[in-house]
Order: structure tokens, then sequence, then C-alpha cells
């Protein structure tokens, strides 16, 4: 378990070193996503990731962006984590660019399961100073350690 409701691999961790647009950093999370084995189909994945993109940005404020699917090609949970310091024009509601991408993938009929992860994920987000230090990490292990510690 992590702070974010489910353990975090560090395969599904993406750390953007250099200026990166929010597509290709959204295919590069769905790809490390693909690698850990939750994903049948990876560019149905991929395919319902831009499809909701288009829908509304998923940036909501603060650094933040949280994209979600929940589609069959998913045949586990699973959270991609990726961290931007140079941040990526999501056009959020802020207008601020985003330094944290969480993306969920879901399988299909898992709203009440997703709903819990999104409350914890937010209400982790919240934590005075726990952005800053996410957006710190330097490597995929960092995020894992960081984000593998029990919640309290």
């Amino acid at each position: 378990m992590s702070l974010f409701g489910l353990t975090i691999d560090a395969r599904s961790v993406c750390i953007f070193e250099r200026p990166i647009s929010k597509h290709e950093a959204l295919d590069r999370l769905v790809d490390a996503i693909a690698v850990t084995g939750t994903v049948d189909d990876a560019e149905a994945f991929r395919r319902a990731v831009r499809e909701r993109e288009s829908v509304m940005s998923t940036g909501i404020g603060s650094g933040v962006a949280i994209p979600h699917v929940r589609i069959d090609a998913i045949n586990s949970a699973s959270v991609g984590v990726g961290i931007s310091r140079d941040g990526i024009d999501f056009n959020t509601l802020d207008n601020k660019p985003v330094h944290i991408i969480v993306l969920f993938a879901m399988p299909s009929g898992s709203q009440k399961e997703y709903l819990g992860l999104l409350a914890q994920v937010m209400t982790t987000m919240k934590a005075p100073g726990f952005r800053e230090k996410l957006g710190a990490c330097a490597t995929p292990d960092e995020v894992v350690s960081l984000l593998n510690t029990p919640a309290v």
C-alpha cells in the first residue's frame, strides 16, 4: 500500500528531464504503466487517455494533473507518476504549469475503487509540503520511496 492507496511500481514513474508536451508526457506514462503488466492493450489505453484529455483538461491546478481512464484494456488498477521540473502546459484551471502528473489506469466497472483512490491522492496532495517533496524527487526510486510509505 502507498500514500496513494496502492503500491507504486518504479517502472511506472517518469522523471521528465527536459521540457515536454502534455501529449508526450502522457504517452511516456502510458508506456511506463504498460510495462508493469496491468495493461492488456497499450494502444487502447493510449487512445482512451488522449480521448479523455480532449474532452476536458485533467490539470486540476496547483501544479498537478490527474488524468484517468476506466477501460476493458486495463486488467488491474495501477497508477503512473510523472515529475517535470520545467512544468508542462496542461491547460489547467489556474493557467499554471503542471509539475506532477498522476495517471490512473483503471479497469472498467471500478468506479468505487477509482473514487477511493482519487480521494486518497487528493488528500495526500493537499498535505503541507507534500507536492514540493514529490516534485523534488530526482529518480523513480525516490518517488517510490516517498509514495510507498504507509499512510499515517
